[in-house]
């Protein structure tokens, strides 16, 4: 069966009461929620809130305390490293590394890694493929990394902090990268406390504090509920 037949029904990620426990420390706390195919989420919340953590469990790096995480119907881990797509919070890539050895790497150990889309994008930026990671502003480096995740058909991407450390220009470019590099058939993760800046992109939200979802739901919806922007809830909700 081919994997666009198979990726079509049920929620892309689910947390059925998940729980993860550092010591004295509840990072997510019975965390029920859903990511539907199709939709671009926003993961929101102030620092501490379990933002990362959430998203390196579905990576399959972190394994639950307790409760059930499911991508695409399967336990995170070697099942589904095929499935995801992910964008650490920090970059991975050796400073040494020249475009083309990351080209050549995601190519090698991806197998859905479309290097003609990756190649586009690279143009479209003026970026070389002898070009190195050292010679690059951090804000290069960071487009260089989301193209890499975006050129994968994935079917869950996750994005941690994509737009954190790069100018308003990038971030408009990051944007317009993630909304124009997925299909119908996957959904987006986006965890940020940068709200008003990808407010524009969002199908979803999901607000997260001290490891508790206090609100999820769509974007149309509480904007017209509320009569807010989805920014402006944010800050009356959380307000220190």
């Amino acid at each position: 069966m081919e994997r666009s037949e198979a990726r079509r029904e049920g929620p892309v990620l689910e947390c059925r009461q998940l729980s993860k426990i550092y010591g004295a420390v509840r990072a997510l706390d019975q965390v029920d929620l859903a990511v539907q195919r199709g939709r671009i989420v926003g993961l929101l919340g102030p620092n501490g809130s379990g933002k990362t953590t959430l998203i390196k469990t579905a990576a399959g790096l972190l394994t639950p305390s307790a409760g059930e995480m499911l991508v695409c119907g399967r336990q995170p881990g070697a099942a589904t490293k095929g499935l995801v797509s992910y964008l650490p919070e920090r970059t991975y890539l050796s400073d040494w590394m020249r475009v083309e050895d990351i080209l050549c790497l995601f190519r090698d150990f991806y197998s859905d890694f479309d290097l003609q889309k990756a190649e586009e994008m690279l143009f479209r930026l003026d970026i070389h493929r002898m070009d190195r990671l050292r010679t690059m502003s951090k804000g290069t480096r960071e487009k260089v990394q989301l193209i890499l995740v975006m050129s994968r058909r994935a079917e869950l991407y996750l994005l941690d902090e994509p737009i954190g450390g790069v100018d308003p220009a990038a971030r408009e470019f990051i944007l317009g990268t993630i909304i124009g590099n997925y299909s119908e058939d996957a959904a987006v993760v986006i965890s940020t406390h940068l709200i008003r800046d990808v407010e524009q992109v969002l199908d979803d939200v999901i607000f997260l504090a001290y490891g508790h979802v206090g609100l999820s739901a769509p974007v149309e919806e509480l904007r017209e509920e509320k009569g807010k922007s989805i920014d402006e809830l944010f800050r009356e909700m959380y307000r220190c």
